[in-house]
């Protein structure tokens, strides 16, 4: 073969080649419209709605390549498995396998949710479901509601419903429950393809996905009577294969809140049995003792054995909960590990309240420090809500971190100030009986004037010795008229109620206690935006009361009044309630971390 042939040759396989690669290369087409379909339905194995079936998995195949996304969080098996089934991806396919033995004549769904989308944009097959039967038929009756969180009626997240054929009280407690669903993004659920009969219908946000109630801590919600399913009080199932297309990256529409037939309000059981919760020390010279619930009658007492008694004192909270015992002596809060012996109430095997007393040494080991930072004494301050600005009526404190010693007030001025004169006005401290750490000041302002507070170095010091630095405040009392008032006509509900004036937060502000429907007033209001709630106060203790499953009591029901109300300045807003609706939230609840209550 000649050169010239050879290079022609070389010239040729090179081009086939590249037309090869050209013709191979999958792109998608430059310009036009984006995908926006989710993916649909081709095939599957059983058939949807197969009747007789019984074996050990099923297979739904799609016109393209799909993917999944939190799917064991998103699918939701009815009636539960005992095991989560396995789902995997075979080409266009979807395959689902389970290892529980199927129910005779039962109906079950797999609802998807939105697990389901496109590959290559990312379309979702919203809520796609996939339902066959053991038996001859497929049960079609459905159960509908809506869930909110106890006290703040809020939406719970991830919160379940189930149904129970058995209608004793321990199914709850002990089985896996015959009919399941979520709870969706505005409360409402509904639990389709249900068998004719009577149930007890429950709410659970559980923390073991166990899916029966078995931790105390567990947020739970009942029907105070079993309700009976029938074909004459039917909600329809929703319509098969309905896709929603929500795109990734981009925020669904909000859908209007739907209305069921039930409602259940989720609630989180009080604390019922005394124990200890924890005993730290943080510090050297304070160790701090919590109970799980308030002692009542019971004692909740404290000695440090060998050591005199007067080189510690110790101080209850309000709730008389908490003990902090503080320690005086250097030569005992110096020592690595004190000796104390604790006696409190406390809950037995046979649920009896017996006076219990353990030893516990307590243990302080101090924070270790950079070697190139020198120890440097933290400075003692003295806190106070006293500004520029206050309000008529507001309570005047000061505290610190640490047990306060009396304020030396030859070293503390009060004055009035005018323009031309300058008048020192007297006061007075009042020590806080349940927190040595608060001292409140006893003093008479008139709205309008002018005040200024000089404290010299030294006037406030703890038991430690240590003592405040100088510090002085131009401080005012504000008049009347820069306030609003909110006067409340209150109708629709006789009994006992406690009405909370809220910020947009959801913060309580104020309360009122009422006995009857009439006015309520709340007056001296800084000009913004508020929200109220009424708890109806069915047991008249004056707070609200959560619900207990083993007494069949619901929690105390609330409501907020259906919009924000408005507050400007000099000005009283007169408004209309009617609370006749209980457990009703017109207004969008706020973000806010944890739960209901």
């Amino acid at each position: 073969m000649s050169q010239s042939t050879f290079k022609h040759h070389i010239l040729s396989v090179i081009l086939v080649c590249s037309l090869i690669a050209g013709c191979a290369k999958v792109s998608s087409p430059a310009g036009g419209p984006k995908d926006r379909i989710p993916p649909v339905v081709v095939g599957s194995n059983p058939d949807r709605d197969a009747t007789f079936y019984n074996n050990w998995k099923f297979e739904v195949t799609f016109n393209e390549y799909v993917t999944l996304d939190n799917i064991y969080e998103n699918l939701i098996v009815s009636p539960p498995m005992k095991k989560r089934p396995l789902v995997s991806l075979r080409g266009k396919s979807v395959v689902v396998e389970y290892e529980d033995e199927l129910k005779d004549n039962t109906t079950y769904t797999f609802n998807f949710q939105d697990a389901i989308r496109d590959l290559n944009e990312g379309n979702v097959f919203n809520n796609f479901r996939f339902v066959f039967s053991t038996g001859p038929v497929i049960d079609s009756l459905s159960v509908t509601g809506n869930l909110f969180n106890a006290y703040v009626l809020d939406i719970p997240e991830n919160a379940l419903v189930m149904l129970y054929s058995n209608l004793e009280d321990s199914a709850f407690m002990k089985n896996i429950p015959d009919y399941l669903s979520r709870v969706d993004k505005t409360g409402y659920f509904r639990i389709d393809n249900v068998r004719k009969g009577t149930y007890n219908l429950y709410g659970l946000k559980e923390t073991d996905n166990s899916k029966n109630f078995n931790m105390k801590e567990e947020e739970i919600a009942f029907l105070d009577e079993p309700i009976t399913i029938t074909p004459e009080k039917n909600y329809l199932p929703v319509v098969e294969d309905t896709a929603t297309v929500v795109q990734t990256g981009k925020k669904a529409p909000e859908k209007p809140a739907l209305t069921g037939e039930y409602k259940l309000i989720l609630f989180r059981h009080d604390k019922k049995l005394h124990y200890l919760t924890s005993s730290t020390r943080n510090l050297s010279y304070l160790m701090t003792y919590t109970l799980a619930l308030p002692p009542g009658e019971h004692s909740f007492d404290l000695t440090i054995p060998e050591a005199d008694e007067n080189s510690y004192f110790t101080e209850k909270s309000i709730g008389k909960d908490t003990l902090k015992v503080w320690l005086t002596d250097s030569t005992l809060y110096s020592q690595q590990q004190i000796t104390t012996i604790i006696g409190y109430p406390y809950t037995d095997t046979t649920n009896t309240i017996i006076h219990r007393t353990d030893t516990i040494n307590m243990r302080y080991i101090p924070p270790r420090s950079a070697r190139t930072d020198r120890a440097r004494p933290t400075p003692f301050i003295v806190q106070t809500n006293l500004s520029a600005s206050l309000r008529p009526g507001q309570k005047i404190f000061f505290q610190s971190t640490t047990p306060l010693r009396a304020p030396d007030t030859s070293l503390i001025r009060f004055y009035e100030q005018t323009k031309d004169t300058i008048i020192q006005i007297p006061y007075s401290f009042i020590p806080d009986s349940t927190n040595f750490c608060r001292t409140s000041l006893n003093i008479q302002l008139e709205p309008g004037k002018n005040y200024l507070y000089i404290a010299d170095s030294g006037s406030f010091g703890n038991i430690y010795g240590e003592h405040s630095d100088s510090t002085g405040t131009k401080f005012s009392l504000r008049k009347e008229s820069s306030f609003g008032s909110l006067v409340l006509d209150i109708k629709g509900y006789e009994g006992k109620k406690i009405i909370e004036l809220l910020d947009k937060n959801e913060k309580v502000i104020r309360k009122a206690t009422m006995d009857s429907n009439g006015k309520a007033e709340f007056l001296l209001l800084d000009k913004g935006t508020y929200r109220l709630r009424v708890i109806y106060d069915i047991n008249g203790d004056g707070k609200w009361t959560t619900g207990d499953l083993a007494g069949k009591r619901q929690p105390e029901p609330v409501s907020f009044y259906p919009q924000e109300l408005e507050i400007k300045e000099d000005w009283v807003l007169n408004q209309d309630w009617d609370m006749s609706n209980m457990n009703f939230k017109q207004i969008k609840s706020v973000p806010r971390s944890g739960t209901g209550r």
